[in-house]
């Protein structure tokens, strides 16, 4: 019996593949292969697909992350709010900036940042609040747009888990006043190498991440500002132009494989599944289950052949790379238990339900144990 992985990008690549190779003959005969058209096609269709007025393509998500934190002005002296549940990227990023990482916990039922724990961090010194959208559901932008205003601070989402989520009526990626994203190829929308986007409404934020972005080079060897390398490739543009036109489908077979998994764990003893936050529209991401024992039950699924993952092992304080915060365990108590106890799932859109039978079945057999 074949194993089932976490993630199957073959069969989405099945779908795009003559699209993809016809596109990537287009970018060899023209040998525009930075800054083709496909580029600039692929940004108006994402900025559409989000309902706002710009995107910017860079090298990656953690580049669009500190690229849109400089445009903000970020800088040493700083302070930005991070979530302490989070893939480092978010507070690597800020980091680079120069800038100062403050830390908050999560919730313990989306696993989102904890708005009630902001006013303890934010101060004069707060730059920006970073909400990340995490798993496929939306942050609660709103009321962190709240907080950022009582303190003149700014508000930049990390979407890169949430590429067709929806909070309200608004698409995530759109909901404050500047937006970043990875197409890393896991993504819901994946690159084929590393990929990413700068949204905003902001016309002058846009533009200063775009000349960023180019050396800080408004023209050919001018150089106003100092910037750096990071702009989309030609070639991962054809493929997210390509898998763009199928993101929507992809995303509601996801919902419907979460549905499916919501179904048949219902009954299954000592898992605690994933909550959705009202008015959002999850796209999944990643069905991420809490259970206990969870390393010993992630080694039975690898035996069983089930290719369940975690995300993320450490929390951003206790990662070496941020001990110079000097926070120790028990600072974030909920980020820290649920890091020993988050199991992601097989789910792709393509995913069949007798592998979700299976993979729910030998997540059943391994909490018996």
């Amino acid at each position: 019996m074949s194993a089932i992985p976490l993630v199957d990008l073959a069969a989405s690549h099945a779908q795009v593949r003559e699209e993809v190779l016809a596109g990537f003959d287009q970018v060899l005969a023209d040998t525009a292969f930075i800054g083709g058209k496909q580029v600039t096609e692929f940004e108006r269709a994402y900025a559409d697909f989000l309902g706002v007025r710009h995107c910017v393509g860079v090298g990656n998500g953690t580049d669009a992350l500190e690229l849109a934190l400089r445009a903000l002005g970020v800088g040493p002296g700083d302070e930005c709010v991070v979530p302490a549940n989070t893939f480092i990227a978010t507070a690597e990023a800020v980091a680079r900036t120069g800038a100062t990482t403050r830390l908050v916990d999560c919730r313990a039922d989306t696993y989102l940042m904890n708005v009630e724990h902001l006013d303890i961090v934010v101060g004069d010194r707060t730059k920006v609040i970073i909400p990340v959208h995490l798993y496929g559901q939306a942050a609660p932008v709103e009321d962190i747009l709240k907080v950022a205003g009582r303190v003149g601070a700014r508000v930049l989402e990390d979407a890169a888990q949430s590429q067709g989520a929806r909070q309200g009526a608004r698409a995530a990626g759109a909901l404050a006043d500047i937006s970043a994203t990875s197409f890393y190829p896991g993504k819901n929308l994946g690159a084929y190498g590393d990929a990413g986007a700068v949204m905003t409404d902001d016309e002058s934020l846009a533009q200063s991440v775009r000349l960023l972005g180019a050396h800080g080079s408004p023209a050919k060897y001018q150089h106003p500002v100092l910037g750096f390398n990071s702009r989309m490739d030609t070639l991962q543009a054809v493929v997210l132009n390509a898998k763009l036109a199928r993101l929507s489908a992809w995303n509601e077979a996801r919902r419907q494989a979460a549905a499916r998994y919501h179904q048949l764990l219902s009954t299954v003893e000592g898992v605690a599944l994933p909550v959705t936050a009202p008015d959002n529209v999850h796209v999944w991401h990643l069905y991420v289950v809490r259970v206990a024992r969870r390393d010993d039950v992630l080694s039975s699924l690898h035996a069983d052949g089930i290719g369940a993952g975690i995300h993320y092992p450490t929390p951003v304080h206790l990662t070496g790379a941020f001990g110079h915060l000097g926070h120790h365990a028990g600072d974030f108590p909920v980020a820290e238990q649920t890091a020993g106890e988050l199991l992601s799932l097989p789910l792709f859109p393509e995913i069949t339900e007798d592998q979700q039978v299976r993979a729910a079945s030998a997540l059943s057999k391994a909490l018996a144990a």
